[in-house]
């Protein structure tokens, strides 16, 4: 899954960058409100972290210009203590979630998990398909209480086919949620992390869809 951070204090941001790789995140940064804005018009976004306190554009503009661009990823807005008025005027403006800086860091990446479940549909931090299980909260997959060893590349993957069961995406939409904005994103190795995967799952759990895409069969 692909998040947007969208702060300008350098420590928070790359604090942010950090915590949210380690769990498995493809992570993009925005340091100002105008780039910030067009990144989130632009690129594959599954949800983004706003701070409202931006140079340039502040973050409530940015998050009206996203909604009214139809954009409808989940945004977690970072708001300053105490200020109620901003989480109001957030949530009013289309924000899914607020926390208030300071903030424990766990908090936060269950806010984000939280988010994204819900955004796709999902009640549970546990998503479960034939016996596949994917825990959000540990990033571990295991196969009828097995567990299943996979790269960083596969388990980003297998993560977005799981968020996605039985629809049919394409490479390039896998691509774009499996990269960061500035790493080369190679639809063709899609190919290859799809080989790999279903040499660890069950048979027809992955389907290639001719000329379309692949998706994850959830026939229970």
């Amino acid at each position: 899954m692909r998040l947007l951070v969208v702060e300008d204090e350098p420590t928070l941001c790359e604090q942010l960058k950090l915590a949210l790789q380690e769990q498995g995140y493809v992570v993009d940064i925005a340091s100002n409100g105008e780039d910030a804005l067009h990144f989130g018009k632009e690129e594959a976004i599954d949800a983004a972290i706003l701070d409202l306190g931006l140079p340039k554009l502040d973050g409530i503009s940015v998050l009206k210009g996203w909604r009214a661009a139809q954009k409808t990823f989940p945004v977690i807005i970072l708001t300053a203590r105490d200020n109620w008025s901003e989480k109001v005027a957030g949530i009013d403006s289309g924000a899914d979630d607020y926390i208030t800086k300071p903030f424990h860091m766990e908090e936060l990446l269950a806010r984000v998990r939280s988010v994204i479940r819900r955004s796709t549909g999902h009640s549970s931090s546990v998503i479960s398909i034939q016996g596949l299980t994917l825990d959000l909260a540990s990033n571990r997959v295991s196969l009828d209480g097995n567990t299943i060893n996979l790269t960083s590349y596969e388990l980003r993957l297998l993560s977005y086919l799981m968020h996605h069961p039985n629809k049919v995406i394409d490479k390039t939409t896998l691509s774009e949620h499996l990269y960061a904005y500035d790493e080369d994103k190679d639809s063709n190795t899609i190919e290859v992390f799809i080989a790999r995967l279903r040499k660890k799952l069950p048979e027809g759990l992955i389907e290639t869809v001719r000329g379309l895409g692949y998706r994850l069969n959830d026939h229970a």
